[in-house]
């Protein structure tokens, strides 16, 4: 009995590394903001911002990923299609610092080593702590005290991707994150004069592209050979 145990961990150990790989690289897009200033389209990237992520592939459909993202978020009342926000004239600008962790789901199998194999459109779902700029205090009319402040979203987005040259694969996606903030454009109710009125949570958006380093793929992979 303990040899037929030892049997069947030391083939799901095999069967583990054969399947695992690594992908580690760069990330470099566009992000935008909707929340009670400026613009409310969802994909309108207007600040550039970057990051690092990592891969970790289960299997060919399916990759855990961590990424840390600086994503610097702006807006303006006087871009905004209503009348009502572009009397307002409200602008703010802030810096987001995005620490994330997810699952990636292929919609077709993914393997840079077979040409077969070498590109896919998938999705992504993560949960996210990030850091920001919120008020803290009116100094006086015009001068507002800002205090770094966490708080956490939920990105989800769509891509493809597929082998760049060699090991390097490249990949296209969009990232729309939900937060359970309402502060990222400085509004708060416990200061009269940031006071916008709105209810609802802010969003933002990451698009861009990445650069990863592939490492690890054995030379057949989960059947799939050369």
């Amino acid at each position: 009995m303990k040899k037929q145990i030892l049997f069947i961990l030391f083939s799901i150990a095999s069967i583990v590394s054969q399947a695992q790989s690594h992908e580690i690289g760069v990330l470099l897009g566009g992000s935008n903001f909707i929340g009670d200033i400026g613009r409310t389209n969802y994909i309108y990237p207007n600040k550039i911002g970057g990051g690092i992520i990592y891969k970790y592939n289960l299997n060919p459909r399916i990759a855990l990923r961590g990424t840390y993202t600086y994503i610097p978020v702006s807006a303006k009342d006087s871009d905004a299609e209503n009348a009502f926000r572009q009397n307002n004239g409200r602008t703010f600008s802030n810096n987001i610092h995005e620490f994330a962790a997810g699952i990636e789901f292929n919609f077709y199998d993914y393997n840079i080593g077979d040409h077969r194999t070498s590109y896919t459109p998938y999705i992504f779902a993560e949960v996210a702590t990030f850091n920001y700029k919120s008020p803290a205090r009116a100094v006086s009319n015009n001068i507002i005290e800002l205090k770094n402040k966490f708080s956490y979203s939920a990105p989800v987005g769509i891509g493809i991707k597929g082998l760049l040259v060699n090991n390097l694969a490249i990949a296209f996606e969009i990232g729309a994150r939900f937060t359970f903030a309402d502060d990222i454009d400085y509004s708060t109710p416990d200061i009269s004069s940031l006071n916008f009125g709105g209810n609802g949570n802010d969003w933002y958006v990451f698009s861009g592209l990445s650069i990863v380093y592939t490492f690890g793929r054995p030379q057949c992979y989960n059947g799939l050979t050369e």
